[in-house]
């Protein structure tokens, strides 16, 4: 009776030792896939923040054709959430060769969003000329800076880092993310990530 009892007993851990490793392994592919099925992740951006990194290359001072003095301040930043696209709107002081008086105006320039995941920056990109608006007397100065346009926002704005990561941005529960998009709301810049492959 007892040696039949051990047999049984001998018999039945046989046949759970398989099933104990093969229930582990299953164990350690479902936990090792955890890592994979972690939901993408979003960092939210204030416009304040923007508009502080933008506020720190002001004024803006240049000369064009060796000519007209070109002086831009008080930049002020809105988002576009129907283009995603960031509009800068700026003051604007000419002063045209031989005349000791400046000109005052208003700038708007415009630029796409782009992130650069090695240098973990958000930036500005393909930046234009929207408008332009000086006094009537001037006018004859407009319609030249107009020309200037794209020169006159590429300097300004062209590839300019507008918002830099921290070290641990792209990391979560121990994985490594990447980003995937930038999309914009009224008040803020969000950056959507997933987990890296």
């Amino acid at each position: 009776m007892a040696s039949s009892l051990n047999s049984l007993g001998l018999s039945c851990r046989r046949q759970v030792q398989p099933l104990l490793v093969l229930t582990s392994l299953m164990l350690l592919a479902l936990l090792s896939g955890c890592a994979s099925v972690l939901p993408p992740q979003e960092i939210e951006i204030p416009l304040s923040r923007l508009q502080q990194s933008v506020q720190k290359n002001s004024p803006f001072n240049a000369r064009y054709f060796d000519l007209f003095k070109v002086s831009l301040s008080r930049p002020v930043l809105s988002l576009q959430p129907a283009s995603d696209w960031l509009v800068l709107a700026l003051d604007a002081r000419v002063q045209p060769p031989l005349i000791k008086t400046s000109s005052q105006g208003e700038l708007l320039l415009s630029g796409g969003l782009r992130i650069d995941p090695l240098r973990r920056v958000v930036i500005l990109t393909e930046p234009r000329l929207e408008n332009i608006r000086f006094d009537p007397a001037t006018a004859t100065y407009t319609s030249r800076l107009a020309r200037l346009g794209s020169q006159l926002a590429e300097d300004l704005i062209g590839e300019k880092v507008l918002y830099t990561f921290t070290p641990d941005a792209f990391v979560a529960a121990g994985k490594r993310f990447v980003p995937t998009g930038i999309t914009t709301r009224k008040n803020s810049l969000v950056v959507s990530f997933k987990p890296a492959t």
